[in-house]
Parts: C-alpha cells; sequence; structure tokens
C-alpha cells in the first residue's frame, strides 16, 4: 500500500519522543508529526537550540502540542533522567532514535566512560534510554520504538571483537560501523520483545541521502550557506531534502500496516517515498544480534529488562 505524506493519519491523542530533534531529520520528523497532531517530545542536548526548533515548530503548525526534553545521550546522568521523566507520563506511544553523530572525529575519541564516542552517541545512550524507559512504552497499546540506520550499513562491517575500534579506528569505519550496530540493536530488539510476549514493536529505518542544502531554510534550525545550496543542489539527482528523508520514520510511527520487525527507507534507496526495503544480512543476524547484546549491556552499564 502507498504512502501518502501530505495526508498522514490523525495522530491526535499520543505522544511521541524524538531524539536529536533540534536539527536535520529529527526535527523534520517533529514538526510532521505534530503536523498530525501528536504530542511531540523534543529530546535535545543543547537548551537554545532545543527551544529554537520548539519555536520554529509553534510557528509553522498553528496549535501545535510540542515540548522539549533535556537529553545528551553521551551523559548517563542526563539518560537516567530523561527516562524518569517519560516514565512519569500517561503514554508514550513511539520513542524515536534519532539522535548521533553524522561526521565523526578524524581520530578516536572516547565519552567520559571510556565508549568510543561515535559508537556511545549513536547506540549506547539509546540503548540505556530504551531499556530505562521502556515500562511507558510497554503500559501504551501499540507503542513503537524506531531506530535510524544508515545506508552506510551496507559500506563497512561491525565486529564484536573490536566493537569499540581500539585497534582499527577511521572516522568512516566508526560511523559504518555505529550505524550497522543501532540496526543490529533495533532487529534483535524486536525478536526479545516478540520471545518476551510483548506488543512493543521495533522498527529500522533509514533516511536515505538527505542533505541540508536541499532542505527548506528555518531560521534557528536549518540555514545553510549559499555555497553549501549550490553544491548540494548539484547532487539533486540522487539527494533529497531531510523534510523528505523524514517521510520514513514518520511512516514508522503512524502507519497501522507497519509491524515490528520492518525495513523502511526510501523507494529509490537514496531518496523517494518511504517504502519497505531489505536490510543487509548482518544488520539482521540473529547470531550478530546475541553477540552484540551483551556488548551493549556492558559498555552501557544497563542490564536490558527485555
Amino acid at each position: 500500500m502507498g504512502w501518502d505524506a501530505s495526508a498522514l493519519p490523525d495522530a491526535h491523542g499520543r505522544t511521541v519522543v524524538v531524539t536529536g530533534a533540534n536539527a536535520g531529520v529529527g526535527y523534520f520528523t517533529s514538526e510532521q508529526l505534530a503536523r498530525a497532531g501528536a504530542r511531540v517530545v523534543l529530546g535535545c542536548r543543547d537548551p537554545e537550540r532545543a527551544e529554537a526548533a520548539v519555536s520554529a515548530i509553534r510557528r509553522r503548525v498553528p496549535g501545535a502540542n510540542v515540548e522539549a526534553l533535556p537529553l545528551d545521550v553521551t551523559d548517563r546522568r542526563s539518560i537516567d533522567a530523561a527516562a524518569d521523566a517519560l516514565l512519569a507520563v500517561e503514554r508514550v506511544d513511539a520513542l524515536v532514535l534519532n539522535a548521533g553523530i553524522v561526521h565523526p572525529p578524524r581520530t578516536r575519541h572516547t565519552d567520559e566512560y571510556g565508549n568510543e564516542l561515535v559508537l556511545a552517541t549513536n547506540v549506547l545512550g539509546h540503548f540505556r534510554l530504551v531499556a530505562r524507559s521502556i515500562p511507558a512504552l510497554q503500559r501504551t497499546p501499540g507503542s513503537r520504538i524506531v531506530t535510524l540506520g544508515s545506508m552506510a550499513s551496507r559500506l563497512g562491517r561491525v565486529r564484536a571483537d573490536d566493537l569499540q575500534l581500539e585497534r582499527s579506528y577511521t572516522a568512516w569505519r566508526a560511523y559504518a560501523a555505529s550505524k550497522i550496530a543501532a540496526q543490529v540493536f533495533g532487529f534483535e530488539l524486536d525478536r526479545r520483545l516478540r520471545a518476551a510476549g510483548s506488543d512493543v514493536q521495533s522498527i529500522v529505518v533509514h533516511p536515505g541521502y538527505s542533505t541540508s542544502g536541499r532542505t527548506p531554510g528555518i531560521r534557528g534550525v536549518n540555514q545553510p550557506s549559499r555555497l553549501k545550496r549550490f553544491a548540494d543542489n548539484l547532487q539533486a539527482a540522487w539527494t533529497q531534502g531531510k523534510d523528505e528523508g523524514a517521510h520514513v520514520p514518520v511512516r514508522a510511527v503512524l502507519d497501522p500496516a507497519i509491524e515490528g520487525g520492518d525495513y523502511l527507507g526510501p523507494a529509490a534507496w537514496t531518496k523517494g517515498a518511504p517504502v519497505h526495503t531489505p536490510a543487509t544480512r548482518a544488520s539482521r543476524s540473529p547470531r550478530l544480534g546475541a553477540a552484540l547484546w551483551p556488548l551493549f549491556e556492558r559498555a552501557a552499564d544497563q542490564p536490558f529488562p527485555v
């Protein structure tokens, strides 16, 4: 069945949390969900950028029900406080795991807990957040966890014996491996939820090749330079705006036909309408999922309750 991003299902009464929601795909996911009527909680690290995003959505979507939640996915104190806040709300219909580093440092960095920074940001922080807040999703009928993967999952590998890239770090390898690990997490989470008899669904998506230069300009959210606009529009044949990339996670949140374990991406792989698409064998591997799960638990210092 097709999906019309201009005619979204009514989402009034639903609460959706989007991490890294002050810019990029995360911002437009939040704006589109707010336009559909959802109460949207923007999990953001920087208070000023969070307020700019909230203000932009309220300006562009009259009557939007939107708020900010402090969340730094590299800080366990911040993650735990955010999880406690989610446990205190009446319902959480969807948690969109979008926050991440897109342009990793050239040399290996670690967070304050000793974890490689890209892995910590793109995977481990979300692992801890989901583990601690999942009771809020479990008490909400039909709730969903949507993990943002990447096309880069097809261009790299992740190794259980060097998950933290202590022996083989490069910026590209760090990004690709983190996105493979994120997809492994999403699919393994779905298997574990099903085995536990939970009706929480875990869905994995990728937004294609979405660039800021092909994205609408929004004060305080997306303000690319003229040079960036020019350069990105030279790639128009195989790129799209981040607003279009957001159609994929929005469908994963709202479409009742989507099920746990599904993988969605743009129809033309790098761009286009959100459709079911094949994930890599590694991402879906139960063996790799079982191998990485205890490593996630150890690195995040968080046993998972499912």
